[in-house]
């Protein structure tokens, strides 16, 4: 590794070799040259003179592409997909009459650009899945485990440790189910000539419309694709990379909840994110577990978040058919935005893969709480004891802000237990009250609802992409 100039963390430390490979150069150039095939295939089907001889030239040079010469065309001529064509050439003498013929560089520019995300987003895909499978696990396991609920960051009610992994999953699978649709819309952009009209299709086909068509249907069936985009100028509408973009920072936002989420539990020491054997937390501060992976989660998310806004600009500032100050920034902001999305699911592929509970720390707090939970159970047991409502409420109420001033203020446990057992106005025994505070009794249908929404929701999704169960992350520091 070379430490004398920038590389970007994402291939150091957070993305994985998969999606760094979906946006290399040589990914690229191996599609501009299956492009060319496509088109001068398509092109001998539909009448023109490419011998199957030219072609059979052009399939055995797809993958040993020999990068020293388009280099050097391209310091001379200042044009890479020129270059690349001549350096094609080179290797296939005999058919470089018709490498990219009657095309434009959108041809394989744009082309390879929808293809290279259609990749990207089926590796998301995969790995979106795979985080659900494992927090699947995670709620069913904890699926009755009573924990405080949360409103205004002030405990409310009670919920469980698996119910509130659901919510997790939930907003996860709504980004699933985004990224299916962006997939589902995807379209080439197909044969479409410099400014979108087709005009060297036709001229090369004698203005044969129907071979045009016939054409651009072939090439993009070739490429498993059954549609093309039904119009563009010199390129593909900016808004698809803006669309897709914005549904990786769907992910991005999912995961920045997570994430906060677990954050505060380890605040609270309720739960935790895997923390290693030899994992040091800080360098002053020997006792600490930092959540560092969680925290992680949260940075590249911000990133991501806000990396939407630059396709969004593109797509609103291009003019008339096309102008070139799209190719800079979207050769940044579409990489470094899959890179991101990838960089945050291999966390949660991590941290999902051994999320840590404590039980005793979780019913400890749940019962610190749960005597001010239980004022109203407590009341009706008094009142049909022949107290007073009205009275009992007014109690309760006073009994209650003392107590919380006692926990507040002295730093003492909640108390309020003893003062109603210690007020005859309740006539009731700390027998009695202590059966009122059964935390499994205090969370309404959370174990039901974890169980439909894996079986209904979640269950048959993991069925049905049985190849994306299973998967692991290992992290760079």
């Amino acid at each position: 590794m070379s430490h004398d100039r920038y590389i970007s963390p994402f291939s150091t430390r957070y993305a994985s070799d998969e999606m760094q490979y979906i946006f290399s150069e040589d990914n690229k150039f191996r599609y501009w040259r299956r492009l060319w095939l496509a088109l001068a295939s398509a092109e001998q089907r539909q009448g023109l003179a490419i011998t199957d001889g030219q072609l059979d030239e052009l399939r055995a040079h797809l993958d040993d592409i020999n990068y020293e010469d388009a280099v050097q065309r391209e310091k001379e001529v200042r044009h890479d997909v020129m270059s690349h064509v001549y350096a094609y050439g080179l290797q296939c003498p005999g058919a470089k009459g018709i490498i990219h013929l009657g095309a434009t560089s959108c041809y394989v520019g744009d082309n390879t650009d929808i293809l290279v995300m259609r990749e990207g987003l089926l590796l998301v895909r995969k790995k979106l899945v795979g985080v659900l499978a494992l927090l699947a696990r995670f709620a069913e396991e904890y699926k009755a485990m009573p924990c405080l609920a949360y409103t205004h960051g002030q405990p409310a009610q009670l919920t469980t440790v698996g119910k509130r992994a659901t919510l997790w999953m939930n907003e996860l699978y709504m980004d699933l189910e985004e990224i299916d649709h962006r997939l589902s819309a995807l379209a080439m952009r197909g044969a479409k000539g410099t400014t979108g009209t087709q005009a060297s299709f036709m001229e090369l086909f004698e203005g044969d419309e129907a071979k045009v068509k016939a054409l651009e249907a072939d090439v993009a069936a070739q490429f498993g694709f059954d549609k093309t985009v039904p119009v563009c100028g010199q390129t593909y509408s900016r808004k698809v990379d803006a669309m897709v973009l914005s549904a990786l920072s769907g992910i991005g936002q999912s995961a920045m909840k997570l994430a906060t989420d677990l954050r505060l539990l380890a605040n609270f020491k309720e739960m935790e994110e895997p923390f290693e054997k030899h994992q040091i937390g800080s360098s002053a501060m020997p006792y600490k577990r930092n959540p560092m992976r969680s925290e992680r989660v949260c940075a590249l998310a911000r990133y991501l978040m806000a990396d939407v806004l630059n396709p969004a600009f593109t797509a609103g500032t291009q003019w008339f058919e096309r102008t070139l100050d799209d190719s800079a920034n979207k050769r940044v902001a579409m990489a470094e935005g899959f890179l991101a999305a990838d960089a945050i699911l291999n966390l949660l592929l991590n941290i999902c893969d051994g999320l840590v509970v404590y039980p005793k720390v979780v019913r400890a707090r749940v019962m610190a709480e749960l005597p001010f939970m239980a004022s109203e159970n407590i009341m009706m047991r008094a009142v049909k004891k022949g107290g007073d409502r009205q009275e009992l409420h007014e109690r309760l109420r006073r009994h209650a802000v003392a107590a919380a001033a006692t926990v507040k203020q002295e730093g003492r446990p909640n108390d309020m237990l003893g003062r109603i057992e210690a007020d005859p106005a309740f006539g009731l025994t700390r027998e009695e009250l202590e059966a009122e505070l059964r935390p499994e009794a205090f969370t309404g249908r959370s174990q039901s609802q974890v169980e439909e929404y894996l079986e209904e929701v979640i269950y048959p999704l993991l069925a049905a992409n049985p190849e994306a169960l299973g998967q692991t992350a290992a992290l760079e520091v």
